[in-house]
């Protein structure tokens, strides 16, 4: 079933700017569209003195390149998180991208590109959580919009995760209700696409199922391709000055993710109920894309 989602116009950005796979700016055509965004909610899109503001994509979670909320900055394994941030601008009409050392953007053609994106709310940090598109809009911009399967499918977040170069990540407000599962079906199905395709992406290295052997934070940074949500979670862990994984399932029960597992209809409360530890190897024991976290503060990178 078609869910509607406010359609804003506008165009993206990238210079001055450090994008990561699911992430890029987006300045509306008209920037008061921003003042509709998540109405009736806790967050509202942060905007500077042109209108600009950042995205993020709804849906799809790609690898780190730049994640510092517990201690110094740390990235994933650099060669997939490049390759969906890569291809996230290509995708929306980028070309000879510069970067800076610190991968800020110092110039691409061209400065901009057309499109539009389908938004439901603001995340704690004041990004759109919306789906983004490229090119004319499907419809009037500031009007409330269908996001059915179709349309589903011209979106990047499709795409990225159809390549293989994201993670699913399913949140309550838009892929819990029966109504709009269709549109949960259809992503998760892209997915297993890509998992099936001769050219996997990210899934010829993961080992978020199988168990990654973490020894310490270069593991995480240099070695094991995972879950980003499981990353960051460990990341948080290792800055506590924590050395043995042992207590990793404690602090998780800590964290508060709330969610459902789809196969099993059970809600819980801490990620501690679907990861496993054995000595050094952590393994979640549910895939992604079988996991709905409750919407909250969306508070991640």
């Amino acid at each position: 079933m078609p869910m509607l989602l406010l359609l804003i116009r506008g165009s993206y950005q990238v210079v001055g700017t450090r994008p990561e796979g699911d992430t890029v700016h987006f300045t509306p055509a008209n920037p008061a569209e921003w003042n509709f965004v998540g109405v009736g909610g806790f967050h509202s899109v942060e905007r500077n003195a042109s209108g600009q503001g950042k995205l993020r994509l709804d849906a799809v979670d790609t690898l780190e390149t730049h994640y510092s909320r517990s201690g110094p900055e740390v990235s994933q394994p650099p060669f997939f998180a490049h390759a969906a941030r890569d291809e996230l601008l290509s995708w929306l009409g980028f070309t000879d991208v510069q970067r800076a050392p610190d991968e800020t953007v110092t110039a691409a053609t061209p400065e901009s590109t057309p499109g539009w994106i389908l938004a439901r709310s603001a995340d704690i940090g004041g990004r759109c959580i919306a789906m983004a598109g490229r090119g004319t809009p499907p419809g009037n911009s500031g009007t409330d919009t269908m996001l059915d399967v179709t349309r589903l499918r011209t979106t990047v977040n499709h795409h990225l995760l159809k390549t293989g170069l994201a993670y699913p990540t399913y949140y309550s407000n838009l892929f819990h209700d029966d109504p709009f599962q269709d549109l949960r079906a259809e992503l998760t199905a892209a997915v297993h696409q890509a998992q099936a395709a001769p050219v996997k992406g990210l899934w010829t290295k993961d080992v978020t199922l199988s168990g990654a052997t973490v020894t310490g934070m270069s593991s995480l940074t240099n070695d094991v391709v995972i879950l980003p949500k499981l990353f960051r979670r460990l990341v948080d862990f290792l800055n506590l000055g924590n050395t043995d994984l042992s207590g990793f399932p404690a602090f998780l029960a800590q964290t508060q993710d709330r969610f459902l597992i789809l196969s099993t209809g059970q809600f819980t409360t801490g990620l501690d109920a679907v990861v496993e530890v054995t000595n050094s190897n952590v393994r979640m024991t549910h895939p992604a894309e079988d996991l709905v976290f409750e919407e909250r503060v969306f508070e991640e990178s």
